[in-house]
C-alpha cells in the first residue's frame, strides 16, 4: 500500500474516533443540560426540536459526515475478500442516513400517526433502518475479521457488541411499536433507546482505533493473504 493511501487510512480512522465520540459526548451533555429534557423517557432526536435543536442537528450531520469518511478508509484497508464491499457500503448507507435525520426532524414525542409532518415520516423511516443496519453491519465485519490475521484479534470485540447491539435493538423495538410494551416501558424509551445505539458507538470507535493502528505500518509492509471466497 502506498504511502497516499496510507495517509488516507489515517485520517479516515481518525474521523471513525472523532465521529461516534463527539456524537454521543453531544447528544449526552444537551440532555443534561436541555431545560425540560429528560434523557431517560425522551429519544435523542427529540433533542432536534426547540430554539436550541440546530446542535442536534449538526450533530447528526457531522457524525454522517465523518463516517462517510471513515467508510472509505475502511474500503481502501479491505481492498478485497470478505466484508470488502458489504462493509464499507452499510457504513456508508448509514452515514447518509445520519445525514437525513438532521434537518428531518421528527415530531415530538406522542404525536398521533394521523397528525405525522413529512419531516417527521422521514426521520422515523431514517431512523428505523439505522437500528436495523447496525447489528448487522458488526456481524457482516466479523466474517472478515474470523479470517483476516491482521484483525483477527478484535472479533470478539465485534461478536460481543455486535450480540449486545442485537438483543439491544429488538427489545427497543418491541418496547416502542409494541401497544402492550409502550405502557409499560414508556417512561424509560430514551433509556432504551441509547442502550440500543451505544455500543455501536463503541464499536466504531474501537474499530477506528484498530484502524488507525494499522494506519502507522510502513507503506512497505504486506498483509497476508486473505481468502477470496466471497466478497459480501
Amino acid at each position: 500500500m502506498n504511502r497516499t493511501a496510507l495517509n488516507q487510512r489515517r485520517v479516515a480512522a481518525w474521523a471513525g474516533i472523532i465521529g461516534p465520540t463527539l456524537f454521543v459526548l453531544t447528544f449526552t451533555l444537551e440532555g443534561w443540560l436541555r431545560p425540560g429534557y429528560n434523557p431517560r423517557s425522551m429519544y435523542i432526536s427529540a433533542l432536534s426540536l426547540g430554539p436550541r435543536g440546530w446542535i442536534q442537528i449538526l450533530n447528526f450531520i457531522i457524525l454522517g459526515v465523518l463516517l462517510l469518511v471513515f467508510a472509505r478508509g475502511v474500503a481502501l484497508e479491505f481492498p478485497s475478500g470478505k466484508a470488502s464491499r458489504g462493509g464499507p457500503w452499510l457504513l456508508t448507507i448509514l452515514a447518509v442516513l445520519f445525514m437525513i435525520s438532521g434537518p428531518f426532524v421528527m415530531d415530538p414525542m406522542g404525536t398521533p400517526t394521523a397528525q405525522a409532518t413529512v419531516h417527521g415520516i422521514i426521520h422515523g423511516i431514517a431512523g428505523g433502518i439505522v437500528f436495523l443496519l447496525m447489528p448487522i453491519t458488526c456481524f457482516v465485519f466479523l466474517r472478515r475479521f474470523r479470517v483476516d490475521p491482521d484483525w483477527h484479534s478484535f472479533q470478539a470485540w465485534t461478536a460481543v457488541l455486535g450480540t449486545i447491539e442485537a438483543v439491544a435493538v429488538i427489545f427497543f423495538t418491541i418496547s416502542s411499536k409494541s401497544p402492550g410494551a409502550q405502557s409499560v416501558f414508556e417512561e424509560w424509551f430514551g433509556l432504551i433507546q441509547r442502550t440500543a445505539l451505544i455500543p455501536f458507538m463503541f464499536w466504531l470507535l474501537l474499530f477506528a482505533l484498530k484502524l488507525l493502528e494499522r494506519s502507522k505500518f510502513s507503506p512497505t509492509t504486506t498483509s497476508p493473504a486473505v481468502p477470496q471466497n466471497g466478497r459480501a
